[in-house]
């Protein structure tokens, strides 16, 4: 599913015009993009919850070359789904 995808469906299910559909994506979007940039958890229940981890700076490899390159620390979003969302994949 893409992003249009997901404002055509919330357009059509909400019985809303496409441009608010988009409009209330976006704002759902750039809260999760937004809390997660001050180090926030998010927990959707019966979702799952997205968190930012850190990760160590660490000595790589270019795969062409071989020589080994420098990779620095970054934080990277992270999403855990939810015991109910597990299950309904799974079934």
């Amino acid at each position: 599913m893409t992003k249009a995808d997901l404002v055509e469906k919330v357009a059509r299910e909400a019985e809303m015009t496409k441009k608010d559909a988009e409009q209330l994506v976006e704002i759902i979007f750039e809260s999760i993009v937004g809390s997660l940039n001050k180090g926030e958890k998010i927990e959707l229940r019966g979702f799952g919850s997205f968190r930012v981890r850190e990760r160590d700076a660490r000595k790589g490899r270019n795969p062409k070359t071989g020589a080994a390159v420098n990779i620095p620390a970054k934080r990277v979003a992270y999403f855990k789904p939810g015991k109910e969302l597990k299950e309904i994949i799974n079934n």
